[in-house]
């Protein structure tokens, strides 16, 4: 899409994703805003944030392929970082003041093993300086004046954790692989636990969530230039289609349970993408409605995409 694509566009523009390879020292919400300005639309989102110091794969929603906030936020994700050991700040990362300091020398043998021992589920204590909310206030917030919150710590899992390279004395780069939800910071700081030590998260690097992988995402210099890709929402997934006639897509998109279509679909628990017939003058054009499921025998819009 080019800016005089762009222009002509401003009120046809789809509704899906844009995929942003997020630089260090901006915020997730400022990326969104450069994407809706240069999209020239009222509705845009992020799938997840990435702190100020984080970069890479930034998922951001357009027009109503924001209701797809919760769908996509609980996705697994991928994380390149590099710790360093033997200290740790208040933040757990380099924008802190270091408070805990204890030598260490530590091996590539003592990483690996490590490593081992952090997979699988576990309770993972968010860090204070965090978006986490207790009772309305917000931790980083009151950590910044100097108060602590009463955080409790939340199950998380890590699917793969691997040692990529040695970078320096006590300082190492990894691969994670985890759930959503899952603090990275927090990660080495419990690492360091059982290095009997402390650590820092010196930078981190999202290469990828869910089914979307940094490789395939634009530049912010791309995207003010206007040369991107809006991925449409009926190509983010792949569930079987049902093909609605112009009478049940009216009744669908005013909330109306559709029945007489299940005879077709073997699996009545599964996601369906519903596409329906919108005018009378193009009855061979179908349109993406959204996400439905079935609710007694009956179809009814789960999320509405159009």
């Amino acid at each position: 899409m080019n800016n005089s694509q762009i222009e002509n566009s401003k009120f046809s523009v789809p509704s899906g994703i844009v995929l942003v390879n997020k630089p260090v020292g901006i915020s997730s919400n400022a990326v969104v805003n450069i994407v809706k300005h240069n999209l020239g639309v009222k509705k845009c989102g992020h799938l997840g944030t990435l702190d100020l110091e984080g970069e890479g794969l930034l998922p951001v929603t357009v027009n109503s392929a924001t209701r797809l906030f919760e769908y996509f936020l609980h996705k697994d994700k991928t994380y390149q970082a590099d710790f360093e050991f033997g200290f740790e700040t208040d933040t757990l990362d380099l924008s802190g003041k270091i408070i805990k300091e204890k030598p260490c020398n530590l091996t590539i043998e003592q990483i690996e093993q490590v490593c081992k021992s952090m997979l699988g589920k576990q309770l993972q204590m968010p860090p204070m300086f965090s978006a986490k909310k207790v009772n309305g206030k917000i931790a980083y917030k009151e950590a910044i004046k100097g108060n602590t919150l009463d955080l409790k710590p939340k199950e998380i899992e890590i699917y793969d954790l691997k040692l990529l390279k040695k970078l320096g004395n006590n300082i190492f780069r990894f691969e994670i692989s985890c759930s959503s939800g899952t603090y990275i910071r927090c990660v080495c700081r419990d690492m360091a636990e059982k290095l009997s030590t402390y650590g820092t998260m010196r930078n981190i690097l999202r290469t990828r969530c869910g089914d979307f992988l940094l490789k395939d995402s634009f530049s912010l210099e791309k995207i003010k230039e206007g040369h991107f890709d809006v991925i449409p929402c009926e190509k983010l997934f792949s569930f079987q289609e049902i093909v609605l006639d112009k009478e049940q897509t009216f009744k669908i998109l005013n909330g109306q349970h559709i029945s007489n279509v299940a005879t077709c679909i073997k699996n009545l628990n599964d996601k369906f993408k519903i596409y329906g017939i919108l005018t009378d003058f193009d009855k061979d054009k179908k349109s993406f409605l959204g996400i439905g499921v079935f609710e007694n025998n009956k179809l009814k819009l789960d999320i509405r995409l159009i």
